[in-house]
């Protein structure tokens, strides 16, 4: 095999690879000589089929075989051979029409290699950046609200012996039926209903004030028109309904008796652990605010020539998300009237270049940092991808099994998570104390340069993953 560069301009790269029609013929040989051990014709004994009539019955398509492995096998040695990373698989150009000579075995097999590689990033000077990591004191009067707002959630019930009112308690037991036919899912014992929880169907709860212990009601509603079920969605429905039992709101009352219902020892301990929660809750959308911070001041620090293959991947996968909103909402650029659809993929060609640049940083200097993602990390991360498809867990873990390219969605955000974390304790980070609105406050994420909330972390081959 004969390699010669044709071309190194920037990080785009091409290679002209020739295989003689010799070793093409060698390989040939011990291909059919392999498969006379293995084939079986009428007519010849096992392994005594002539060569000869081999080659005129599969010589062509073992031709063909033959071939295919050894453009494989010449891409992957004329590339490693070189001291540089492709930044996607390469791409082979070859001449078609002369390929029937290369198959008959006359010609040499010629063909180029085009690729982009990595560019060589320098990470220095990760001490001379400074972020601000905004931070929230949560106060008394803050965990006060949180309980009163619990207990009024968690309030208890008294048996009533009166008609339902709004506010109260109904426990029922109900049949569905669309056109007089019962549906799936539309039968249940022992519910519970608050009214005015809006926790039904609209219309369900207002029509059980009234309702009487041991008397039967009839309530009828229509579905939304973007009810989850389509065989229901839009569709008018009649529940007969058995009531069990009415009760009674009782006053919101934080006190011991309240943590006790929640599973606490006590008011002082169920304020603790509403105090833990808020600060989590805080702590999260901190480090969020952190993070945009330190991807934001990475960005403008370092600038490096971009695979533009990585970037056209990008941005193709960013504006087909776009398409599939608007189309979702019926929208067009000519409708919104705001911006046109030229200065639209501008802007979103700008955040998959800071995307592309940030996921090469950050796998820069991961696997510098020696930064591993675990088996248990990827594990835990997928079960917690289960559990937002309740009842479809099986069908989403068969989909994660046979696709690995699933597994790397799970593994880059795990990885650009420990990365930032490995930053964060290198980089100058002071806190900064701000309101409550402040830290909520969602990032302007439809400026250019700025990432917008789409959940796709993209490994490329090499770990290279991106900030959302």
């Amino acid at each position: 095999m004969e390699v010669t560069e044709t071309r190194s301009e920037g990080l785009a790269r091409e290679l002209k690879v020739v295989v003689p029609a010799t070793t093409l013929n060698e390989r040939l040989t011990a291909y059919l000589d392999d498969m006379r051990g293995k084939v079986r014709l009428k007519g010849f004994r096992p392994g005594k089929v002539p060569m000869a009539h081999l080659h005129k019955m599969y010589g062509k398509s073992a031709m063909a075989e033959v071939i295919n492995t050894v453009l494989t096998e010449s891409v992957q040695q004329a590339v490693e051979g070189r001291s540089e990373t492709p930044a996607l698989q390469p791409d082979i150009d070859l001449d078609e029409a002369a390929m029937p000579e290369v198959i008959d075995g006359k010609s040499d097999l010629a063909f180029d290699i085009k690729y982009e590689v990595l560019p060589a990033i320098e990470v220095t000077g990760l001490d001379q950046i400074s972020v601000e990591r905004p931070v929230v004191v949560v106060s008394d009067e803050e965990v006060d609200a949180e309980i009163t707002t619990l207990a009024e959630r968690n309030r208890s019930f008294e048996t009533a012996e009166r008609p339902a009112e709004s506010g109260d308690r109904v426990t029922i037991d109900f049949v569905g039926k669309v056109d007089d036919v019962a549906f799936d899912g539309g039968t249940a014992e022992d519910v519970d209903v608050e009214i005015g929880a809006n926790r039904f169907i609209p219309g369900f709860e207002e029509q059980l004030i009234g309702a009487k212990a041991g008397e039967p009601a009839v309530i009828t509603v229509t579905f939304p028109e973007d009810y989850p079920a389509e065989q229901l969605a839009g569709k008018e429905a009649k529940f007969d309904v058995t009531v069990k039992s009415v009760s009674a709101a009782q006053d919101a009352v934080a006190d011991d008796a309240l943590a006790e219902r929640l599973g606490l020892e006590s008011l002082d301990k169920l304020k603790d652990a509403m105090r833990q929660q808020i600060e989590s809750a805080y702590g999260q959308a901190s480090r969020q605010k952190t993070k945009r911070a330190l991807l934001d001041a990475l960005d403008e620090k370092f600038t490096f020539e971009l695979p533009q293959k990585l970037v056209e991947t990008e941005f193709n996968n960013i504006w087909n998300q776009v398409q599939q909103d608007m189309a979702k909402e019926n929208e067009t650029f000519e409708a919104e009237g705001e911006k046109s659809e030229e200065s639209v993929r501008a802007d979103y060609t700008k955040i998959a270049e800071r995307r592309v640049r940030l996921g090469l940083l950050l796998s820069e200097v991961g696997q510098n940092a020696n930064v591993e993602v675990t088996d248990e990390e990827v594990q835990g991360a997928l079960q917690e991808r289960l559990r937002q498809y309740p009842g479809r867990e099986r069908e989403v873990f068969e989909i994660y099994r046979k696709n690995p390219q699933a597994i790397a969605g799970l593994r880059a955000p795990i990885f650009e998570d420990k990365v930032i974390d490995y930053m964060l304790e290198l980089v100058t980070v002071t806190d900064k104390p701000v309101s409550k609105e402040e830290l909520l406050k969602p990032d302007e994420d439809d400026l250019p340069g700025h990432d917008h909330d789409h959940d796709h972390h993209h490994d490329h081959d090499h770990n290279h993953d991106h900030d959302h």
